[in-house]
């Protein structure tokens, strides 16, 4: 066979080069079958671990695989339900609002009771040594939520002090507590409203 007569030839480059993508992708579909468990270990655990910060102590069953599905204001939320003696002593969900560069996404935990256990930042975009005091590491405002519920401030207080509320804002960075203040304000309200579905309340049931 004429080696450099075929090299030549127009479909030799796309041969070529067909045969390296097919290589390619057979490497990096290989690749990924043999990392797909450890990933998903790993997601495992770091939900496990926003599980754990927002709802101390200890419960009977597995939360990540006690969920529900509910009609959230913005989609479907999964709400994660712990348990004791096989009653729902409390749950968590996600909550999402708005800060000054995006999307604010946390964790809260809410017991029975509709008192909050804990609130945890899980994805922010904010600003650096501003914004960032969200996170625990940065500083202790977040903690501010623990214990609070509906009624506790009052509806109208639910808010940063800029605002009339009681919650502090950050010098230079009033949105970004503000964002959250609202998403955590707007998580008990969906607690609220879905209670007896997160609780697996039926009638006669007491809290």
């Amino acid at each position: 066979m004429n080696f450099k007569k075929l090299r030549g030839e127009l479909y030799y480059p796309t041969a070529l080069l067909g045969g390296v993508a097919l290589v390619t992708t057979a490497a990096l579909a290989f690749a990924d079958k043999l990392t797909a468990g450890d990933i998903a270990a790993a997601q495992e655990r770091d939900m496990q671990q926003s599980l754990t910060q927002v709802l101390p102590g200890k419960f009977d069953n597995n939360l990540l695989e006690d969920t529900l599905l509910l009609n959230g204001p913005n989609g479907e939320v999964t709400v994660y339900r712990a348990r004791r003696a096989g009653r729902v002593e409390a749950v968590v969900f996600k909550v999402s609002g708005t800060g000054y560069a995006g999307p604010i996404d946390c964790m809260m935990g809410v017991d029975r009771n509709g008192h909050i256990t804990g609130v945890r930042v899980i994805k922010h975009k904010e600003t650096p040594g501003l914004g960032d005091k969200i996170e625990p590491a940065k500083g202790h405002w977040i903690y501010e939520f623990d214990d609070k519920y509906l009624g506790d401030p009052p509806a109208e207080k639910w808010a940063v002090k800029k605002d009339g509320g009681v919650f502090d804002q950050f010098a230079g960075a009033t949105i970004t507590p503000r964002g959250v203040v609202n998403a955590v304000k707007g998580g008990l309200d969906f607690f609220d409203r879905q209670r007896s579905k997160m609780l697996d309340e039926v009638a006669g049931d007491k809290p």
